[in-house]
């Protein structure tokens, strides 16, 4: 059963009028084919007039929609022969953090991304898609043997964060995120970074060191969610909407910014609508991206990616 969020609630009573309408079609001899043509054309209507104009705090909520695919969903859809590799070989695998090599459109790369889960207990499995200390060590692995036998790395975006709990703290939660950024930079093959989702904070970070950094039309990059900035500066959650707005936190908006690259346009409605039109256009974007990041020397690479990130920020007057 498809999931409507609040906003959409005028195409989800216009889409159970259609259902309605065409269920009597069924139990009657009722010739309804101009009623079903007309609800149609409204709810193609209404959808784009509500998509084409949505709030900061939608775009928010259209990045965590249950629906919405999630990094093993991409690879399922764009790559063949995936093969997920396991563990950090210091503590422990981190579920939270999956990763792997595999085959897209004939050439061998490197896939790593947060996971979330489907139902509670995939959730709790997944942590809610904020990895521990080892998530970010299994990653680097990974980077680093994809290095060794030169082959592109693609990372997927999608956290609310690090996990913040005390053993994240305790083995040393911050320690692994910087030394991700640092190795990053200096990783001598491609790499390209897509946020699929929720780009939330050191957690999103921790991934995001990129030649070049993408983001999915609706989704979001900040320092911190809409929720925890309300709560810090209004002391409640009520106030997530203005937050959202100030922050300035969507694809555009960073675009806007000069923070990430650019913007990989989702199906009407939102990535969830449609799983595998979603895929297909993000791959063609990585396969055009990657064409064009393996014709730069390595050294080339890593002199531009150092100079995009240390650019960030400055203002010059």
């Amino acid at each position: 059963m498809r999931t409507y969020l609040d906003f959409e609630k005028p195409i989800a009573d216009l889409e159970a009028r259609l259902e309605e309408t065409k269920r009597l079609a069924q139990t009657s001899n009722v010739d309804v084919s101009e009623a079903v043509t007309v609800l149609e054309q409204s709810i193609d209507k209404l959808r784009q007039e509500i998509f084409r104009n949505l709030t900061r705090w939608q775009r928010v909520q259209l990045s965590r929609h249950p629906d919405r695919p999630y990094t093993l969903d991409y690879i399922s859809l764009m790559c063949d022969q995936f093969i997920e590799l396991h563990g950090d070989r210091t503590v422990r695998d981190d579920p939270a953090m999956v990763g792997g090599f595999c085959e897209l459109d004939g050439q061998t790369v490197l896939i790593v991304g947060q996971q979330k889960g489907r139902n509670t207990k995939q959730r709790q499995q997944r942590n809610f898609g904020m990895p521990n200390p080892e998530g970010y060590r299994k990653a680097l692995r990974l980077m680093k043997l994809a290095e060794k036998f030169n082959k592109p790395i693609i990372t997927l975006i999608d956290t609310p964060g690090a996990f913040p709990g005390l053993e994240a703290e305790e083995r040393g939660q911050g320690e692994a995120i910087a030394r991700n950024l640092k190795e990053m930079f200096m990783l001598t093959v491609p790499v390209i970074c897509v946020v699929i989702g929720e780009g939330a904070s050191g957690g999103a970070l921790g991934i995001a060191i990129g030649d070049r950094v993408l983001m999915l039309e609706n989704t979001w990059y900040s320092v911190i969610s809409p929720e925890n900035c309300s709560t810090i500066l209004w002391r409640s959650w009520d106030f997530k909407e203005q937050a959202a707005e100030a922050m300035k936190l969507t694809a555009r908006d960073m675009q806007a910014a000069r923070l990430v690259d650019g913007i990989v346009e989702e199906p009407l409605g939102g990535a969830h609508n449609d799983h595998l039109q979603m895929a297909n256009k993000l791959k063609t974007v990585i396969i055009d991206t990657l064409a064009e990041l393996n014709a730069l020397d390595p050294q080339e690479r890593i002199d531009q990616r150092i100079d995009k990130f240390c650019s960030m920020g400055v203002v010059v007057e």
